[in-house]
């Protein structure tokens, strides 16, 4: 592990490799922060500013378009998996090398090497993306300088697999509590048993018919489902309250309001004693009619694919920045023990990353 200054000038698999072995889980992000900024700084053509441990670069062109590549710097906590390791195969494994130091590499790879781009860039680096959202860089940003991210498309350079996948859905969380009343099991008429209230809860999420919607062409498949039931006092009492957390995601052409409309409905005819939103974080549209990104598509190739999970590309929705999401890591190896990256995909995003920019 190092924290020696940052080498541009590396590829983005060795800079990536670099970055692994540069350890800054969630909270502890300055002095990879400070590396970064540091390594910025050195390019003439940028400007760079900073706010906390959130990292913005911008070229002043005065091109016809701002785009925005965007990367958050911290991983979830290391499993003893650095430093990082290449193996014969060209597999590069670590901490972070899919969730998304491979993202960040070639953030600053394109920052180093695309010094008279086709449109003017912005270079988004923060913090805190794998801890609660009240703590992510991202958001810190847009609700205090809101001016450092603008621009008309965006891109999240988190793990897909060298594939486009457009905006992102929503998710919703959603605690629905019932309440009876407490008496001795075995005199259980003498009481209300608040487990038994759950029933028609659990009725309409097993009748309910997820929506699919097309939006750019890419199908989204909703989901409600139930992800937790507690209740229970003791073996021989009667429950006098349970609650079931459910799960609402949401496509994209849902707004919020429209989102907790729609969970209310849907549970409309149960007992339901109260009805609390515990979490929220709204939908993004993919924008994959923007000019810019319809570019972005022919320089990268494939067929984009909806998001079914949820990032940051949200927050670029809700200030009206299309986005998309786009890295190399495979994101069903993010948060494992054996997260791992394929170096042949890295030199592909950058390559293709490069061409879209310059050509």
């Amino acid at each position: 592990m190092t924290d020696a200054p940052l080498d541009l000038s590396l590829d983005a698999a060795a800079l990536t490799a670099r970055l692994v072995d540069f350890p800054s889980e969630s909270g502890n992000e300055k002095p990879l922060a400070d590396a970064i900024e540091q390594a910025l700084r050195t390019l003439p053509h940028l400007e760079v500013d900073r706010y906390g441990n959130n990292v913005v670069a911008r070229t002043r062109l005065g091109l016809a378009e701002r785009v925005i590549l965007a990367g958050h710097i911290d991983t979830v906590p290391i499993a003893d998996n650095v430093p990082s390791r290449l193996d014969d195969n060209g597999i590069l494994w670590g901490c972070g090398t899919t969730d998304m130091k491979g993202g960040v590499a070639l953030q600053l790879r394109m920052a180093a090497t695309v010094t008279r781009p086709n449109r003017d860039l912005t270079f988004v680096f923060y913090d805190n993306e794998e801890v609660a959202a009240h703590l992510n860089g991202l958001g810190h940003i847009a609700d205090a300088r809101p001016d450092w991210l603008e621009g008309d498309f965006a891109v999240l350079l988190e793990g897909t697999y060298a594939e486009v996948e457009g905006g992102c859905q929503g998710t919703l969380r959603v605690l629905l509590r019932t309440s009876g009343e407490r008496a001795h099991s075995a005199r259980g008429w003498m009481g209300s048993n608040a487990i038994h209230k759950a029933a028609p809860i659990l009725a309409a999420l097993a009748a309910y018919e997820p929506k699919r919607t097309v939006i750019d062409g890419l199908e989204y498949r909703e989901g409600l489902n139930a992800v937790r039931v507690e209740a229970g006092v003791a073996n021989n009492v009667i429950p006098d309250a349970c609650t079931v957390t459910v799960n609402f995601r949401y496509a994209p052409d849902r707004s919020q309001a429209d989102a907790i409309a729609h969970v209310r409905e849907v549970f409309a005819d149960c007992d339901i004693a109260e009805f609390v939103v515990d979490d929220h974080s709204g939908a993004a549209m993919p924008g994959l009619s923007h000019p810019a990104a319809a570019a972005f598509m022919e320089a990268v190739g494939g067929s984009p694919k909806p998001k079914f999970g949820w990032t940051d590309v949200a927050r670029f929705s809700a200030l009206g920045i299309p986005a998309v999401n786009y890295g190399p890591g495979d994101p069903i190896f993010a948060h494992k023990r054996d997260e791992h990256v394929e170096v042949a995909k890295i030199h592909h995003c950058e390559e293709r990353l490069h061409a879209w920019l310059t050509t």
